[in-house]
């Protein structure tokens, strides 16, 4: 086979990258398994070209920089070769991937087996995804923040963020996370109690770890965060749930003998409920009297919808009771992992030990880079933009819910970015969820938040990454689907 007619020179048509960068990435991977051998002739910039239409010019900038890599040499007469030992090829049956492994029994509860949100791989492709924990790419400040990664990334700044630094949280974010979002959310707190993580998971996890080690059981949410659960699963705590009702989390349903709840009290996730201020105050109590600690999840926090905010319980504790958890996922972007934890002195030191052995710290120059962005006023700039866009997106999805799904019942909130809808008895909203995917939308289906005893008329409706444009559409779709389901129109 003619090596322009093989696929080494298919370019991928969803990469971000530019078209010169493609093509070096194309050929840089065709090197590294030995699809072009050392001394092997590149095809003419001409007739590559032509077999990927697109410029000479391109072909040639890609060849110049491959090139530049010390992975192609040009010489006289003869265009461009691969250079010999350009890169080390793994002969391919070598190594311990050769042999089939054995199964290797992980225990009943696999990690892979916990429940958990599944959307699809290409979740992005589809016209109406109506899901969590994704932000619209759209509103994303990019100017902003490449202005910030430029001045991170001055040769004055090299030391501060080439280097492993054990102790892992720059002292410029610390700085800023307290002046900039926790005194707004009546937060005080040292730079030894604060402490960097890779976005609110992260956080959760080292507080399974810690937590792990003290006898009682770990109260959850119910329904609540999947993954909050299953971190704490993983980390090997005994989970327990609380009920959870039009008020947030009941206090008084807390199971005897627990270490640690863990609450979503400013939007209760997934349902968007503001726990009421005599709960917040309730439990914080508790939390003294009854020996546990409440691990406050600040979620959705900004997104009030104009509202008064109501204080967070780290702000009601005067005994060290709270641990209070936020991250810049859905303010910013989910795929920062920019997160922090706000505890006693004690607690973070310990905290700070388990990150260290699990991955050092979060990467320094991502912590200069959002600390310039805070710093310099972008991000005070870029909330209140998102505040406002998504209080519009607040109000045109809940117009297209009461219009044309008033035959389910919806979780009273106030701003956020979903909605908790229920159907009638008898209505699987599991089952619902997979038949809307062949018309292009996707919900999360309720059963998945609960605990053991799962209902299932219940879903969630994200819709921070539907344009506004598309989303009565998208709710109309809903309805549709929800009458061939047996649940009649409004």
């Amino acid at each position: 086979m003619d090596i322009l007619t093989s696929r080494i020179f298919d370019l991928p048509g969803n990469s971000g990258l530019k078209l010169r960068d493609r093509i070096c990435e194309q050929v840089s991977a065709a090197i590294s398994r030995g699809a072009l051998p050392p001394g092997f002739r590149m095809p003419s910039c001409r007739a590559l070209a032509e077999r990927l239409k697109v410029s000479r010019n391109t072909v040639f900038a890609a060849y110049a920089r491959l090139v530049d890599l010390g992975l192609l040499e040009a010489k006289d007469r003869s265009g461009y070769v691969v250079r010999a030992a350009a890169l080390p090829v793994v002969p391919a049956g070598s190594g311990a991937g050769a042999v089939e492994a054995e199964p290797v029994d992980f225990g009943p509860l696999p990690p892979s087996s916990l429940k958990r949100v599944d959307h699809p791989a290409d979740w992005s492709d589809y016209p109406y995804p109506f899901i969590y924990n994704q932000t619209d790419p759209a509103l994303f400040p990019i100017d902003a923040w490449r202005e910030c990664s430029r001045q991170a990334l001055k040769r004055s700044t090299l030391t501060e963020w080439t280097g492993e630094y054990i102790a892992g949280d720059s002292p410029h974010l610390l700085q800023q996370l307290r002046q900039r979002l926790l005194v707004y959310r009546g937060v005080l707190a040292g730079d030894d109690e604060i402490m960097v993580t890779l976005g609110a998971q992260n956080a959760l996890a080292i507080m399974g770890l810690l937590f792990a080690r003290n006898a009682g059981p770990i109260a959850v949410e119910d329904p609540g965060y999947p993954d909050a659960r299953n971190a704490f699963t993983l980390t090997g705590n005994d989970v327990r749930d609380v009920a959870v009702d039009d008020g947030g989390l009941v206090p008084g349903k807390i199971p005897q003998g627990c270490k640690l709840v863990y609450a979503t009290p400013s939007h209760q996730f997934p349902t968007s409920v503001s726990m009421t201020l005599a709960r917040r105050e309730d439990l914080v109590a508790r939390a003294a009297r009854d020996d546990f600690f409440v691990l406050e999840d600040d979620y959705e926090a900004e997104m009030h919808g104009g509202a008064d905010a109501l204080p967070t319980l780290r702000s009601l504790d005067r005994n060290g009771r709270v641990i209070y958890v936020g991250s810049l996922s859905k303010t910013l972007s989910p795929g920062l992992r920019i997160g922090f934890i706000v505890a006693s002195r004690q607690i973070i030191r310990e905290a700070r030990a388990i990150r260290t052995m699990l991955l050092r710290h979060p990467p320094t120059i991502l912590q200069e880079t959002t600390a310039l962005f805070l710093g310099l006023g972008y991000y005070d700039r870029h909330l209140r933009t998102l505040v406002r866009r998504h209080g519009e997106r607040w109000r045109h999805m809940k117009a297209a819910i009461d219009s044309k799904l008033g035959a389910f019942s919806v979780k009273h909130s106030v701003g956020g970015t979903s909605f908790w809808l229920t159907g009638p008895e008898g209505f699987d909203a599991t089952a619902f969820s997979a038949s809307l995917r062949r018309d292009g939308v996707i919900i999360d289906a309720g059963e998945t938040f609960h605990m053991a005893r799962a209902p299932k008329n219940s879903f969630r409706l994200g819709f921070a990454y539907v344009p506004e444009e598309r989303m009565e559409r998208g709710v109309a779709l809903i309805a549709e689907a929800a009458a061939s389901h047996g649940v009649p129109a409004a």
